[in-house]
């Protein structure tokens, strides 16, 4: 059975140092980003980032991640700490670079698909969730056999030298894939329950809150429902998908809220989470809600719109871009005799919002779900959004709605 936690919760955390490459696929500054982000995962997950190490190579190397000189330097520093528990590598790691680097450094060592999966174990409360997550584990874990059990392997191969370790590698396999063929027989149960429950809801209109995570869509949902949607300043906050019925003046409609999206998101997590993700792929309206505090929001909204390419299928939802934390939005004004290029940084909102974000008319709104700004105009261009779909499903009611439109 695999442990649901990897990372024990206790009164002091696990110290811990984080691990990344500088590629020609990723410079300094992204790979700074990602190396920031995994800090906030590791947090999130119990434990803490006190050091960071980079190397600037073409690719990872195969046997260590590293070079062996920064692998020595990695080795150096935990020692002269004594207090350090783990390496958390910010790629995914095969199995024979986690043995050769745990046999060097002589800690756990984690990457960052292992800490997701950590994370998601932890936050997992519905049964759904929790079988989700037990299939990722175990498809996480299944190409990561080999070479799990060399010390009961012979030392030469050929016939008659079938050793213990290979016999022990087959069955563990099997009773894996009987595992996630189980698995995966018990979420095809759920789907079915999940459709019958979207089936009973009706002809209501389906509104999905999807982001990035850490964007604010738990907050923003118990705004809009007044209900106590569990939120918190960590990554995925939400795992199990919520829906609420909200009523804005006299229009009912369902609101969802869903697990955020990240960046290096491993395929096999995403299709763990399929059922969940459903309610994405059967919503009617998505509001896309956007951390616009965060220095690189354009690519998490990048990162965004891929994954909901991949879930839709290209489906051309109605989608409303919603540009949360506008009360944390900071910018360094440019001296006049600055002849520095404009940075994002130098750029205040008023000038934000002039750019691309003005093509897209009522199809943006800017608001701050923790001190309630704008949240009127949300609910004004929802109202809207879903009056045009309810119309389209009940033609004969468009009299109901003359109250909120005067």
């Amino acid at each position: 059975m695999i442990e649901k936690s990897k990372i024990s919760i206790s009164a002091e955390p696990e110290r811990a140092v984080l691990v990344g490459l500088i590629t020609p696929q990723q410079n300094e500054e992204k790979s700074a980003e990602y190396l920031a982000e995994l800090a906030f995962l590791a947090d999130t997950a119990g434990a803490m980032a006190v050091k960071t190490f980079t190397q600037r190579q073409d690719f990872a190397n195969p046997r260590t991640f590293v070079g062996k000189g920064k692998l020595d330097e990695i080795k150096r520093y935990i020692e002269d700490d004594g207090d350090i528990s783990m390496a958390i590598f910010d790629d995914d790691l095969s199995t024979k670079q986690v043995l050769n680097i745990e046999r060097e450094l002589g800690v756990k060592i984690l990457d960052r698909t292992n800490l997701i999966l950590d994370i998601f174990a932890k936050r997992a409360q519905t049964a759904a969730a929790k079988t989700q997550v037990e299939l990722a584990q175990y498809q996480y874990l299944l190409p990561r056999l080999t070479r799990m059990w060399t010390h009961l392997e012979r030392q030469r191969g050929g016939i008659g030298m079938r050793g213990p370790g290979e016999t022990q590698i087959e069955t563990d396999r099997r009773i894996i894939l009987d595992k996630i063929s189980r698995l995966k027989e018990e979420l095809k149960a759920i789907d079915k329950q999940k459709a019958v429950q979207r089936k009973n809801r009706g002809k209501l209109t389906r509104v999905a809150l999807v982001g990035y995570t850490n964007v604010g869509k738990s907050t923003l949902m118990n705004l809009l429902s007044k209900s106590e949607v569990f939120a918190e300043n960590k990554l995925f906050a939400t795992l199990d998908t919520t829906v609420r019925k909200v009523v804005i003046d006299n229009l009912p409609f369902l609101l969802t809220d869903t697990v955020g999206f990240i960046r290096k998101l491993p395929t096999h997590l995403v299709d763990s989470f399929k059922s969940t993700l459903d309610e994405v792929r059967e919503a009617d309206i998505l509001v896309h809600v956007v951390d616009i505090s965060h220095p690189n929001f354009e690519e998490q909204i990048e990162v965004v719109d891929r994954t909901l390419r991949d879930v839709c299928n290209g489906a051309d939802k109605p989608l409303l871009l919603v540009f949360n934390k506008i009360d944390a939005y900071t910018f360094t004004p440019k001296e006049a005799d600055d002849l520095t290029p404009m940075e994002k940084c130098n750029i205040s909102l008023d000038e934000l919002k002039t750019s691309w974000m003005a093509k897209m008319n009522d199809n943006c709104v800017f608001v701050s779900a923790k001190k309630n700004r704008n949240i009127d105009e949300l609910k004004a261009r929802l109202y809207q959004m879903a009056k045009e779909i309810h119309l389209t499903r009940f033609p004969y009611n468009d009299l109901l709605y003359q109250t909120y439109d005067d």
